[in-house]
């Protein structure tokens, strides 16, 4: 006979973990969303406090405190409003920072973006229209600053400059 399709039932998640294994999720993950995807504070979500990690941080909501992602981009998306000093690979500004910026790589300001706060940075990126009041420190890496800068330069002599007599008026 002809069987009706259970379409409408709700199919579980498969463990990744095989059968037999304890229930859950034990490498971390939820299925269906990627391992690295970037973490969002959207619009209406208000945070006070630290937010420490690794990877990417999209903030469009307000966060006040401090951010420290170590090895991924932090974003104030254009709806953002941020009260924080952030530390960050790479930091993009397309709505409001008031506070210190720490980039290992670069800070990037759009047309939308205000920053009220010092910076520091390997490289910078301002685009018209953008606002930025605070000082500005490129900094180098450590290589090439030895190779630039020696530590402890020689004493150098004046030098002592001869007339030849044929010249002497």
């Amino acid at each position: 006979m002809w069987k009706k399709p259970e379409d409408n039932k709700p199919q579980p998640f498969p463990d990744p973990a095989g059968p037999g294994a304890p229930s859950g999720h034990p490498t971390g993950t939820v299925p269906g969303i990627p391992a690295t995807a970037t973490a969002c504070v959207s619009q209406g979500i208000k945070i006070k406090g630290e937010v420490h990690g690794r990877e990417d941080l999209f903030v469009d909501g307000i966060l006040q405190g401090k951010i420290s992602i170590t090895e991924g981009t932090v974003t104030v998306g254009p709806n953002g409003h941020v009260n924080a000093e952030i530390e960050a690979r790479e930091i993009i500004v397309r709505g409001e920072v008031t506070g210190t910026l720490k980039a290992r790589e670069r800070v990037q300001i759009w047309s939308s973006g205000r920053a009220i706060g010092d910076v520091q940075t390997r490289r910078i990126a301002i685009e018209d229209g953008a606002v930025l009041r605070g000082k500005v420190e490129i900094l180098q890496q450590k290589d090439e600053l030895r190779a630039t800068r020696p530590v402890n330069p020689p004493a150098a002599k004046a030098p002592v400059a001869t007339v030849p007599a044929s010249v002497k008026e």
